[in-house]
């Protein structure tokens, strides 16, 4: 039987964007293995502080998999080890058919075939927008493409950047698209009453995420048309988060502003299917996921039109310009002021989201495997 390792390392308790991506690709992966005839396995290693304290314990996410396997070296460790090519770590993964690496970094096993997921090329394309750390992952990838089989990705906006900034095949890359964390509309746990009605965003708090033209964009429709919506943002504070909060402090109506860190499942989907609209301007996006979500949550979506945004949300969103707030100002003006068009993009959503799923998205990495196995 065919052995599959995937990398779970960066799978946290509390997962967003790519830790979102490999939690679900693995429990899909573990449902279909058995009528696909292969065997999961999964990695990971500790975290430099826990290697530091002999604390090699699995996430608790990954405890609940049998076959799980544990590289006794911190991440930003084996990341430099990586780049001596005599070094193999084969002796502590069972010999796998394939391992699969699943952000931006596949191990050099020797007797397996190597595939890396690839979700975006900000830290190429725009360096400016990420912190030192990431700003490593060019180094990384290069190093890691030496001994790759196959490529993974997320969009075709995102395997044209692979083309273009790291010079790859095309017939390399497999583009597996992602899907929202949410199947269905839940049932409303908490009435928002209170601060209805409201314009939301959830997102890491960044300069990638285009969060300060929106407040801009927020205060022109609050002195100009008098709305009496609140702006809700959702999200951890992320790299250089401080100009966001500078401009919320400086906006004359920072007192109808609000920034909720980290919530669980079920709050961010209250927040979602009691919004009126939702506005993800970001700059550049491997994917997208927050667009599916508030689409599976009935919630009308505003979005820019670069990167891979515009392939995401098709015709079932407004696109605009994320370098014009003042677009952006008209497009939330637009949606708010017209429920017969808010009612139009909540039902072109609801119709968009069928076509993503997460057992889609194992699917077609299963058969990404395929073709090199």
């Amino acid at each position: 039987m065919i052995k599959v390792l995937v990398d779970g390392t960066a799978l946290r308790d509390k997962p967003s964007g790519i830790g979102l991506y490999i939690y679900h690709l693995i429990d899909e992966l573990a449902q279909i293995q058995h009528q696909e005839n292969f065997e999961l396995h999964l990695v990971y290693q500790p975290s430099m502080k826990n290697w530091l304290t002999g604390n090699f314990s699995a996430f608790p996410l990954l405890k609940k998999y049998p076959k799980l396997h544990c590289l006794p070296i911190p991440v930003s460790l084996s990341h430099r080890l990586a780049n001596y090519s005599n070094l193999r770590f084969d002796r502590y993964l069972d010999s796998p058919h394939l391992i699969h690496g699943t952000d931006h970094v596949v191990y050099p096993c020797r007797h397996a075939v190597k595939a890396m997921t690839i979700h975006d090329l900000t830290f190429i394309k725009y360096p400016n927008w990420v912190n030192s750390r990431v700003k490593t992952y060019t180094g990384r990838v290069k190093q890691c493409l030496k001994w790759t089989d196959l490529i993974i990705t997320v969009s075709q906006s995102t395997k044209q950047d692979i083309i273009e900034y790291l010079d790859v095949k095309p017939e390399k890359i497999f583009v597996t698209p992602l899907a929202s964390r949410y199947a269905e509309v839940p049932r409303i746990s908490r009435s928002l009453d209170d601060l209805k009605p409201y314009i939301l965003l959830v997102s890491t708090l960044e300069p990638r995420k285009n969060v300060i033209h929106l407040i801009t964009a927020f205060n022109y429709l609050k002195q100009t048309q008098k709305i009496e919506h609140r702006l809700i943002l959702i999200g951890q504070k992320g790299w250089q988060y401080e100009p966001i909060f500078a401009a919320i402090a400086n906006s004359p109506y920072r007192q109808e502003i609000d920034h909720l860190d980290y919530l669980s499942d079920d709050r961010v989907a209250d927040f979602y299917s009691q919004a009126d609209v939702f506005v993800y301007p970001s700059f550049y996006e491997g994917f997208g996921l927050p667009i599916l979500e508030a689409m599976t949550l009935g919630t009308p979506v505003i979005t820019s039109n670069t990167s891979s945004l515009p392939e995401v949300a098709g015709d079932a969103a407004i696109w605009i310009d994320p370098q014009e707030p003042m677009q952006m100002a008209e497009a939330i003006l637009q949606v708010i002021a017209n429920p017969q068009l808010r009612q139009n993009l909540i039902a072109k959503g609801k119709e968009r989201v069928k076509s993503f799923s997460w057992e889609k998205t194992a699917r077609e990495t299963l058969n990404a495997y395929q073709s090199i196995l």
